[in-house]
């Protein structure tokens, strides 16, 4: 399939460098910035180096649960056998009983704030049957969502000792973060709890940067031997979302301040740059063989890119289109691919869709744009 480039924008056409600013001296063996709204790393150590995850697994957990919710599957007051199996499972607790029932957004809670590993279990039985079969499912949610170096063994992240065939990367749990964000914002919005009361027993929320940065409204810890202290958090000021991730830090003091100095680094050192409106047309493609000529490409969100301080007026832009573009095009498939440069050096590509769907033509149409794809 062959693009067609369009220039819609040059801002600067000067020959220096896109140099991103320089990132933090942290502490943690691996870590990651990435911006929610373009998708764009904007810095990363071992970002692709696979890891145990810990407790940064229940990300995982929490979008199938939220999932299921959402599709009916389960609801908020069903009540869920405990069994034995959840409630001797070792590691964060939230103190649920054994052979007795527990609202789902009790269980909830008590995974997404208290980290509660029995919890997890209970709740993985009650969307599949077992843990086993919530881990294959856990592993295709996986590859649907791209997460290409990511394998989960159970719902909770938790082993008496190592387990090196329960992994993820840095790179994967900041994309975890982001689509559990955006496809579950009510889940999302329980990470910004700082505490919760079951059977009397006050269980706190471990993230720290919930009260150390007002800005800050999750997501998640996790510690094991195996695994260090690692935490993926992600904060919101203004129009902006950035998230954090840092594995394998010395302590629950070094993950926050690492990934506090991550966070305030990219607000900072970066400015953001909204291009685009979301469902706005960035161009007319041309679609042969459609009941329409063409079709509106743009974005799904408002499309706001991060770019390094005081270099917004040297950002180029650039559209490659895919042609031929033939009817049927759903909308929401990609048509085109958005190049960005800064100061005239490449700084990322981001795809653009079809903002509606294109029908096919009559038999007409699609004869005569058989024969205009013919000498073209």
């Amino acid at each position: 399939m062959r693009f067609l480039v369009v220039l819609f924008a040059l801002l600067a056409t000067t020959a220096a460098h896109a140099q991103a600013p320089s990132a933090p001296v942290l502490s943690g063996r691996a870590w990651l910035l990435l911006d929610y709204s373009s998708g764009q790393v904007l810095a990363a150590q071992e970002g692709d180096t696979r890891l145990e995850p810990a407790s940064l697994t229940k990300v995982m957990t929490t979008y199938l649960v939220a999932e299921a919710l959402q599709q009916k599957r389960l609801s908020p007051q069903q009540q869920v056998a405990v069994s034995e199996r959840a409630w001797r499972t070792q590691g964060s607790r939230s103190f649920i009983p054994v052979n007795q029932t527990v609202a789902v957004e009790d269980l909830f809670k008590g995974m997404v704030i208290q980290s509660g590993n029995d919890a997890s279990v209970a709740l993985a039985e009650a969307v599949a049957g077992s843990e086993d079969a919530f881990a294959a499912t856990m592993n295709r949610t996986a590859q649907r969502l791209g997460l290409k170096d990511t394998n989960f063994l159970n719902a909770s992240g938790y082993f008496e000792g190592p387990a090196p065939n329960h992994y993820s990367t840095a790179r994967d749990l900041a994309r975890l973060a982001a689509a559990l964000i955006r496809d579950h914002p009510e889940a999302h919005a329980l990470h910004a709890m700082k505490e919760y009361t079951y059977a009397g027993i006050r269980q706190h929320n471990r993230n720290r940067l919930l009260w150390a940065d007002p800005t800050v409204d999750g997501l998640k810890t996790g510690h094991s031997n195996a695994a260090g202290f690692c935490l993926i958090a992600t904060a919101k000021r203004g129009p902006r979302r950035l998230i954090s991730v840092v594995l394998g830090a010395a302590s629950e003091e070094a993950r926050a301040r690492d990934s506090l100095n991550l966070l305030n680094w990219g607000f900072t050192a970066f400015d953001a740059v909204k291009l685009y409106d979301k469902g706005r047309a960035i161009s007319q493609l041309r679609v042969f063989k459609g009941a329409q000529n063409t079709v509106g490409a743009g974005f799904i969100d408002d499309f706001v890119v991060s770019v390094p301080r005081g270099s917004a007026d040297k950002l180029g832009v650039q559209l490659a289109s895919r042609q031929p573009l033939v009817a049927p095009v759903a909308a929401g498939t990609q048509v085109a691919t958005l190049k960005l440069a800064v100061a005239g050096q490449p700084w990322g590509e981001y795809p653009v869709v079809a903002l509606e769907d294109v029908a096919v033509a009559g038999l007409f149409g699609r004869i005569w744009d058989d024969i205009r794809l013919f000498f073209q």
